[in-house]
This record gives structure tokens, sequence and C-alpha cells, in this order.
């Protein structure tokens, strides 16, 4: 987002971001919010193409307030993720789908918002690799809770809880193109919950329960919640 001192120079903002930013970043990833309000398609392409240039991988921040070119974008520059995209259209849907670039959907502000009903659907059913996250903020999805999200996911986007779970898991960890968490296989991290429920569905049957009884971490227990 543009800070309040730059409002009337987007453009002085983003020199700024190209010329002191970037080159002083110690970051792994460059994310750019390319929407209403926020960073223009222009604007963004540059920005990202700084961030590669420096070594930087591409996220985005695309369609949440309206349609714009930022999935072509994404698709472009190999972001990582694309999140939000509540206004993409059916081409977006099928570039991701067609692409590396994974579709971070956030429940947490679909709820708030109540704008898109049943959109995970459409990803889904198109073959979209999908993660979900919480988007914690105080202006549309103020919660940390990822069994929330997960609940959310199922009777507001359309997920079944399988998807939503994976979604959470698996696809959280393709967002972040990192194949040694996300899953448990030979040669991946012993990262898992156990749950305090006679089945991982209780985490969309139960809403606002924490059903979290152990958390384990590299193989090692790391905490235990009370209750």
């Amino acid at each position: 987002m543009v800070p309040l001192e730059y409002r009337d120079d987007p453009d002085g903002y983003v020199e700024l971001i190209l010329n002191e930013m970037i080159p002083k970043t110690r970051a792994k990833w460059i994310d750019v919010f390319c929407d209403q309000g926020a960073f223009s398609g222009e604007q963004t392409r540059r920005i990202l193409a700084a961030g590669k240039a420096a070594g930087l991988q591409a996220r985005i921040h695309a369609n949440q307030l309206s349609h714009s070119d930022a999935v072509a974008i994404a698709v472009e520059y190999d972001a990582a993720s694309a999140d939000h995209l509540g206004q993409s259209s059916l081409k977006d849907i099928e570039m991701l789908a067609a692409s590396n670039t994974v579709a971070t959907l956030l429940p947490g502000a679909e709820f708030s918002t109540q704008n898109h009903e049943k959109i995970g659907r459409k990803f889904l059913d198109a073959g979209v690799r999908v993660a979900i996250a919480s988007d914690c903020n105080p202006g549309s999805s103020y919660t940390t809770s990822m069994s929330f999200c997960i609940t959310a996911a199922v009777n507001l986007l359309g997920f079944t809880v399988e998807e939503a779970l994976h979604a959470t898991t698996a696809g959280g960890a393709a967002a972040l193109r990192r194949t040694d968490i996300g899953h448990l296989a030979p040669g991946a991290r012993a990262d898992f919950a156990i749950l305090d429920a006679p089945s991982y569905i209780h985490l969309a049957y139960r809403p606002g329960v924490n059903l979290v009884e152990q958390t384990w971490k590299s193989g090692k227990r790391a905490h235990t919640w009370h209750k």
C-alpha cells in the first residue's frame, strides 16, 4: 500500500521501493498488493521485476477489491502465491490452473465481507492448487484461528473438510514452495497436531472450539493445551 505521505506521488513511492528498499532488503519474498487503491499493474510489474533482479521471489495480493490484470502478472512473474482473488474471472482461474502459482484464499476475510459465497469451488473444480490462510488483520479478518478458517472455507467457500484441511497444510506449504512441511512422509519435518476429537472432521463440525491437544515440531513435543 502507498503510505499517506506519498498519497499524491505514488510513483515517487515506487522509486523509493526500487532504489532504497529492495537494494537493502535481506528478505526472501517480495509481495505487491495490485488492486484498486493500491499499486497499478504497471507499478506492480516494475516492483516485481526489480525484486526478481535482486534475487527475491514473487508473491502478489490480487483481485480483492476489483478485477485487474493482477493474476496475469502473477503468472508472468511465476509468483509462488496470489492471495484474495475474490474478483477473479474465469480466465484468471484458467491461467492459475495452468501455472505454478498457488491460489491462496482467505475465508476469514470472506466471512467478514460476505462477498464471495462458494468461490472456492470455482478454483478447486478448475484444478487450481489452492491454499487457505488466515489473513490476520484488524480491517477484514482479525483472527489467527486456522480451525475457524477451515470452518469458514467449508461453510462459505464450498470446500469439503478434506479439501480445506489439505489446502491449510499441503497447500500452504506449496504457497511457500516448500516440500519439507505440510505433509507427513519420510524426509519431511515431523510437524503435526494431535486433536482431542474422534475425527479431523470436527475441525469444521465444532466451530470456535480449540481441539488441539498437542503440537509437535520436528518430531519433538512443543506444547500441550490445558483445557
